[in-house]
C-alpha cells in the first residue's frame, strides 16, 4: 500500500498495541501529510506483573505513555474511552462510541486488530475491538438510521470509510514499507516504559526491528508492517 490517505482513525485496545503493530505506518503517513487520530478503548490497567501497583495507578501511567507515543508519531489527537482493561463488550454503547469517532474524523482508512484469527491466541479485547470497529464502519457509521441521535443531537453526519486495515492477521495481504521510519517506531514503542521496563533496551529494539524485518521479508523490504485489507464502496 503506497498511497498516503488524508485521514486515518486508529482504534486501539490497549496502550502500546498501535505502536507494536502499526507505528511505522502511522509515522510514514503523518510525514506524508495524513491527519491521524487515535481512539484508545481501554485504560490498560491490568497490564503489569507488579503486585504493588493498583489498576488505577497503572491506568494513569499507561494512558500518559500512550500520549507520549502518539506525540512521537505526529498523531493529531488521542481520545480516551477509559473502559476497564479486559472488560470490553460487543454492545450498543461501545459501538456508538466508535461510530461517533468515525463520524467526527471521517477517515479514509480505519486501522484496528484482526477479529477473526483461528490458529493464534488473541486477547479478548483485541477480538472485540476488531469486530466492533468493523461493525461501526459498516454499516453503522454509514447509514443515518443507525444511531440517529448522533446526527440529530450532535450534528455528526454519516460517513463512508473506504478501507479497513486489520493488524495481526494470520494471512496479511497488504504491506507498508517502513524502512525510513523504523527509528520512529522504536521510539514510540519505547515510550511505553511500564511495558518494556526491566527488559534491556537493546533487546527491545532488536525485537521490534526483527518483527518488522520478518513482516517485510517476502516483499523485499528491510522493514514493513502487515495488514489484511478490507475495502468498501464509497
Amino acid at each position: 500500500m503506497e498511497e498516503t490517505p488524508q485521514r486515518v482513525l486508529v482504534v486501539i485496545p490497549h496502550p502500546d498495541d498501535a505502536e507494536f503493530w502499526c507505528a511505522g505506518t502511522i509515522s510514514k503517513w503523518t510525514a506524508g501529510g495524513a491527519l491521524v487520530h487515535y481512539v484508545l478503548c481501554t485504560d490498560g490497567g491490568k497490564g503489569s506483573s507488579d503486585r504493588e501497583i493498583t489498576s488505577e495507578e497503572l491506568s494513569v501511567i499507561r494512558e500518559r505513555e500512550q500520549q507520549d507515543a502518539a506525540d512521537v508519531l505526529g498523531v493529531q489527537d488521542l481520545v480516551l474511552l477509559h473502559h476497564p482493561d479486559g472488560e470490553l463488550e460487543d454492545n450498543r454503547d461501545f459501538r456508538k462510541q466508535l461510530v461517533r469517532e468515525i463520524r467526527k474524523v471521517q477517515p479514509d482508512v480505519v486501522i484496528c486488530p484482526e477479529p477473526y484469527r483461528k490458529n493464534l491466541a488473541w486477547h479478548r479485547d483485541h477480538r472485540i475491538v476488531g469486530q466492533v470497529a468493523l461493525d461501526a464502519v459498516f454499516p453503522c457509521a454509514r447509514d443515518h438510521l443507525h444511531f440517529q441521535e448522533l446526527w440529530k443531537e450532535e450534528g455528526l453526519e454519516p460517513h463512508k470509510t473506504g478501507t479497513v486495515l486489520f493488524w495481526g492477521a494470520e494471512q496479511p495481504d497488504t504491506h507498508v514499507d517502513i524502512g525510513e521510519f523504523i527509528d520512529s517506531k522504536v521510539r514510540a514503542v519505547m515510550a511505553h516504559q511500564s511495558q518494556v521496563n526491566g527488559r534491556p533496551s537493546d533487546d527491545m529494539i532488536q525485537f521490534v526491528k526483527e518483527w518488522a524485518a520478518d513482516a517485510g521479508a517476502e516483499q523485499d523490504y528491510d522493514y514493513a508492517e502487515a495488514f489484511r485489507k478490507v475495502t468498501f464502496r464509497t
